[in-house]
């Protein structure tokens, strides 16, 4: 489905991107509202694109901002933030010649096209993050994640993982399983052949095994699931024109194509030994990503995720970078039933009919049967194609019942992230929403089981964080 907005006013989101972000040491914030759950100990992270312009010119895509982390710590004294952006090689070198200077996902490198193809693309580090027991990694789609101080954020160089070298891929969508305490990864690498690299390691990011599959073309490829004894892939038939992009005449975004008649690879692999156990194909659809998986009782598994009904959702993404979105491209969340030992589809059900995004589950949670799933969504009766997600709501697998958090008009959430009570079974809901009324951002913190009601505590932080991605909640020692 593809309209165009008849709003021509950029809407109030568009602010959190408009400028730069301003970083800020680690600083007491002040309570604005409630007060924090006793309960509540432990550390948010975020990350996103937080600059998107250079010298009077504008990034090709939202997913080429450099990126910045938040970092919020709850203590018994109190909450204290920190906002930095990760000091890559390719930010530090544009930060001094105040240029852009590389390729990326939505921009070819500066300069004559015979010259472009020597540039090397930038590592932006600008979509998750991975807490570890003593670093933080900021994860990015095409490279190694970069190694942060947990407390302060400051950058303290690539990160190899222990043992691998430093040309290796290692993605931004890290799953963990809660039972072991595994982490599992994978990175696609490209060459005279596309592999799939699976990782796994320990609870202290060392990997301690590593396999490859070949894939038939280079593909799109951002989000997998873990579902207990299996990994499990959906590759969605989106391939690279790769030789516009290999002499440097167009970018990835623009050189990925939809090809609906190759319909979406299903890839299923075994979680212990990490060999593929399955090879599949069904009917063509796109996703970024993944709420959940789990093995039913009856031995196949169930995969929650959303689903696009094509790549269009690319376009959407690369306009908000400018601040104004013409495109109609949301996806639902839906449910595919399949044998893992065939990857055989037996079944597909859409079970929330709103457009959303960013779903989760409690950490503790995943790669199980989950009841509740958490996301992103958009408040009733607005605009969808110019605005932005105004809502947070907690979705129930069980009954089909929605519970919705409005956050008003012209504020905008980011995706919710479940956080667990140190003391008690109770858990809580935190995001960090950019309020457009008055151009500044906070930290929310609702019962999970209340999310239709006010927010539990309100904290104000010193800068806007700019609209990001993905982020993580580290608990307390």
């Amino acid at each position: 489905m593809k309209t165009d907005s008849k709003t021509s006013a950029k809407k109030s989101w568009s602010k959190a991107l408009a400028l730069p972000a301003a970083e800020f040491p680690l600083t007491k914030i002040s309570v604005k509202s409630g007060k924090i759950p006793a309960g509540f100990r432990g550390s948010l992270y975020r990350n996103g694109p937080a600059r998107l312009e250079r010298g009077g010119v504008s990034v090709g895509h939202w997913f080429d901002g450099d990126g910045a982390i938040l970092g919020v710590h709850f203590t018994d004294g109190g909450a204290s933030a920190v906002y930095r952006y990760v000091q890559t090689a390719g930010y530090l070198a544009e930060e001094k010649a105040d240029k852009f200077l590389y390729s990326n996902y939505g921009m070819t490198a500066p300069g004559p096209v015979w010259l472009r193809w020597t540039k090397t693309v930038k590592n932006a580090a600008n979509t998750s993050v991975l807490a570890l027991p003593d670093r933080l990694l900021a994860l990015w789609e095409g490279g190694p994640p970069h190694r942060l101080d947990l407390q302060t954020l400051e950058t303290l160089g690539m990160d190899d993982l222990g043992s691998l070298d430093s040309n290796f891929v290692y993605s931004a969508h890290c799953k963990r399983d809660p039972i072991t305490g595994n982490i599992f990864n994978f990175g696609i690498t490209n060459g005279a052949t596309t592999k799939l690299n699976l990782y796994k390691s320990d609870f202290t990011g060392k990997v301690v095994q590593k396999s490859t599959v070949t894939l038939d073309g280079i593909y799109a490829l951002h989000d997998y699931v873990f579902a207990g004894k299996y990994l499990i892939f959906f590759v969605p038939p989106v391939q690279v024109n790769f030789l516009p992009l290999l002499v440097g005449i167009s970018s990835y975004s623009e050189s990925f194509k939809w090809k609906p008649e190759l319909g979406t690879q299903i890839l299923v692999f075994d979680s212990e030994t990490l060999s593929l156990v399955s090879r599949g194909e069904t009917e063509a659809w796109f996703q970024w990503h993944f709420a959940n998986g789990f093995v039913k009782e009856d031995g196949d598994v169930a995969v929650d995720f959303v689903r696009f009904a094509d790549f269009t959702t690319n376009q959407r993404l690369k306009e908000v970078a400018t601040g104004e979105t013409h495109t109609d491209a949301e996806g639902t969340l839906c449910r595919v039933h399949l044998s893992p030992l065939t990857a055989k589809v037996t079944g597909i059900e859409e079970l929330l009919d709103k457009p959303c995004e960013f779903p989760i589950v409690p950490a503790a949670e995943v790669g199980q049967d989950s009841r509740y799933i958490y996301v992103a969504m958009y408040r009733p009766q607005v605009d969808i194609v110019a605005e932005r997600y105004g809502a947070i709501a907690r979705f129930d697998t069980h009954n089909r019942n929605l519970i919705i958090a409005d956050c008003g008009e012209n504020r905008y959430p980011t995706e919710p992230i479940y956080v667990p009570d140190i003391s008690s079974e109770k858990g809580w809901i935190v995001t960090v929403v950019y309020d457009g009324n008055s151009d500044s951002s906070e930290v929310w913190i609702f019962d999970s089981d209340g999310l239709d009601r006010a927010p539990i505590c309100q904290l104000e932080l010193p800068s806007v964080i700019p609209l990001g991605f993905h982020g993580t909640w580290k608990n307390a020692v």
